[in-house]
């Protein structure tokens, strides 16, 4: 072989990669994507939205239903379910943020129409009613030792009553005063989507990039672990609570500027079981230690799209529940399978 031959062969490694090479690359960035938690979630959401969206295209792609899809049924849910996922991280559960999510326009409401508030002070106090709220839930389960469930259950039913108390179980009309700041908060098409796609992405952060996020994970991972690594456990608990209290305050604000109306039948348990729901779809463990924010906003793409195509296609929602709750029992079956296939490959 001649030098200029040898001078035109491509030094080894070098060049256009082979078939296998190619078949490799791809079966690795699969196997990499199937062992990401949020991986089942984010294919069932996408196979949702392109069912309906191919069966009833007229209907289903459009900006309004776009718009009903993500601000009307996404966005409550996947806000609340933000805090939701933080709490179940940490081995707790809040079922009063529904009623939180009823009770804090009301909040607004009397402070400017009973005390003379501005808008802006009274929509800050709904926000601070939600976090003492929060603080309430923290401070029954930290440091009186009830149970979670047991707590949030009580206080969504006092925190009911004083709705309807108040209000007279009557809706109230937003006051004339919040109307230039609704549409920031919820009363434009697109300010609930804006809202709920910062607050995922922060959260997201906050959980897997900050210390928080690794001393949440390590408290429902291990608490006594946690504790004598020097973690201050009652505080993550409550920053937990006091958030999910604070996202459900906000979200029930934005649901009266996006209707109009102050409802006290509005919220109740239904928002938070969708929360919790979305939260369990998109891989938070039920018993702590794991969770993805990520994931929960893809699970709250799932029953939104769930609701918005059985609208959009006539379907009576009575059958819904039902899917719902074989979507979550379908979901924790694999989301302990993959935890396996996870471990067992880590293993190998």
């Amino acid at each position: 072989m001649s030098e200029a031959t040898k001078s035109q062969q491509a030094p080894p490694g070098v060049g256009p990669p082979s078939r296998n090479g190619a078949l490799g690359l791809l079966r690795g960035g699969l196997g990499a994507f199937g062992r990401q938690r949020e991986a089942t979630v984010f294919i069932v959401a996408v196979a949702l939205l392109l069912y309906f969206g191919i069966k009833y295209n007229s209907s289903f792609v459009s900006q309004t239903n776009a718009i009903t899809l993500l601000s009307e049924f996404a966005a409550p849910i996947a806000i609340i379910a933000i805090g939701e996922v933080l709490l179940l991280i940490c081995g707790e559960i809040d079922l009063s943020v529904g009623f939180t999510y009823t009770y804090a326009p009301f909040i607004m409401y009397f402070a400017i129409t009973l005390y003379g508030f501005p808008a802006w002070l009274g929509v800050i106090c709904a926000l601070l009613g939600g976090l003492a709220i929060g603080f309430i839930n923290g401070f029954l389960t930290i440091h009186l030792g009830l149970p979670s469930f047991i707590t949030t259950l009580g206080t969504g039913f006092i925190i009911y009553g004083l709705a309807l108390t108040g209000s007279h179980d009557e809706p109230l009309n937003i006051p004339g005063s919040t109307l230039g700041m609704g549409r920031w908060i919820g009363s434009s098409s697109w300010s609930m989507t804006i809202w709920m796609v910062v607050l995922i992405v922060i959260f997201q952060i906050v959980l897997t990039r900050t210390r928080y996020g690794l001393h949440t994970v390590s408290v429902g991972g291990n608490q006594l672990g946690a504790r004598e690594s020097g973690i201050h456990v009652a505080r993550v608990k409550y920053a937990a609570f006091m958030i999910t209290a604070l996202l459900g305050a906000l979200a029930g604000l934005q649901n009266a500027f996006y209707t109009s109306t102050i409802d006290p039948n509005a919220g109740g348990y239904q928002p938070m079981f969708y929360a919790v729901a979305a939260a369990i779809i998109g891989g938070t463990a039920m018993l702590g230690g794991s969770g993805t924010v990520l994931g929960a906003f893809l699970g709250a793409i799932v029953l939104a799209a769930l609701q918005d195509g059985f609208s959009v296609a006539g379907v009576s929602s009575n059958p819904l529940q039902i899917i719902f709750g074989g979507a979550v029992i379908v979901a924790m079956i694999a989301n302990v399978q993959l935890a396996r296939w996870r471990e067992s490959g880590r293993a190998g």
